[in-house]
């Protein structure tokens, strides 16, 4: 039965083409591996960089679980440079950061004006842009997840940036991406090629693929930049589903490390709930990341900063501690 209610005909929606969208970010955005980032200071970081090492010595699982704010403070080289070092196990990501790479890498910009556009009703209806819906589609019939396709088609592609993608990048190193989007969240959604049963079955996917990496997340470490309510929500179901397998196994995973990287302030003990009456306690990270998924033996750091100036921070960290001490 069909709905009872109207919808919206999409075939009316006029969609443009790229070329003819202002970008905010442009190629110059994207910072060099040597290019002198913002400084940042922590009392903290050298000992992140230290478990990162460690981790990744004992071969437990190194996750980096990010909102799209970290690829658009022009960080993909770094993050790219990790990869190939071998400190990931995996990266998850929301729509929003599939997008951005995808962007990235066909036409050397991203991120158009909202505010401009939201006015004139043009607002995410790109061309280009939505043929990634198509990519959506063919990643559910082929029962691959979601990023790991979108990364293979990149990766095979002639678009003349794709040296930038992160999915693409972590494709060709056999290291998974995966992409965690709710229907609605992105501007893919608004075109008349969309299929939100294609999205869940894709998405769905990544997700146990995610999961399946928490399983080894004893003694490992989970990195969140800039997510407030994917990395926390996320993780906290995938940790439910790898614990309940651990203990019917005789294991456990209560000893790992979070780090939380992002721009809000937080006050008092970051490793403390606050109360309900707090409105810093509906604040996700906090309360999920700091502190209840490590509170049976577990640690957890924060870290406040512009993401362009702690990603780079974070990987020399990495790197001091993978020195070889003399």
């Amino acid at each position: 039965m069909p709905t009872r209610y109207p919808t919206l005909d999409r075939a009316k929606l006029r969609v443009l083409p790229l070329g003819q969208r202002t970008n905010d970010l442009p190629l110059s955005r994207w910072m060099a591996l040597d290019e002198a980032p913002p400084p940042f200071e922590h009392p903290d970081l050298p000992l992140i960089g230290q478990r990162w090492v460690q981790a990744q010595a004992a071969g437990a699982s190194r996750i980096l679980m990010m909102g799209a704010h970290l690829l658009r403070a022009g960080t993909n080289r770094h993050i790219i440079d990790q990869l190939e070092r071998g400190a990931l196990s995996i990266i998850a990501m929301n729509g929003a950061g599939m997008i951005h790479d995808y962007e990235l890498a066909r036409i050397g910009a991203t991120t158009e004006s909202v505010a401009r556009y939201i006015r004139e009703g043009q607002f995410g209806l790109w061309k280009e842009t939505g043929e990634l819906n198509d990519w959506i589609r063919d990643a559910a019939a082929s029962g691959e997840g979601l990023g790991e396709h979108v990364g293979k088609r990149i990766l095979e592609s002639d678009y003349p940036h794709k040296d930038l993608s992160v999915l693409a990048a972590a494709y060709r190193l056999g290291i998974p991406v995966t992409n965690h989007c709710g229907i609605g969240y992105d501007i893919l959604h608004e075109h008349p090629n969309f299929d939100g049963a294609a999205l869940g079955a894709a998405s769905y996917t990544d997700f146990l693929i995610f999961a399946r990496v928490v399983e080894r997340l004893e003694g490992g470490l989970l990195l969140s930049f800039g997510s407030a309510i994917m990395a926390p929500e996320v993780f906290l179901k995938a940790l439910a589903m790898a614990r309940n397998l651990a203990h019917q196994e005789g294991r456990s995973i209560r000893r790992f490390t979070t780090a939380v990287f992002d721009m809000v302030p937080i006050q008092g003990d970051f490793r403390k709930e606050l109360s309900k009456t707090d409105p810093g306690y509906y604040f996700r990270p906090h309360k999920t990341l700091l502190v209840r998924t490590v509170a049976d033996g577990g640690e957890s750091f924060y870290f406040c900063g512009d993401h362009r100036a702690t990603f780079p921070a974070l990987r020399q960290s990495y790197l001091a501690a993978s020195e070889p001490r003399s």
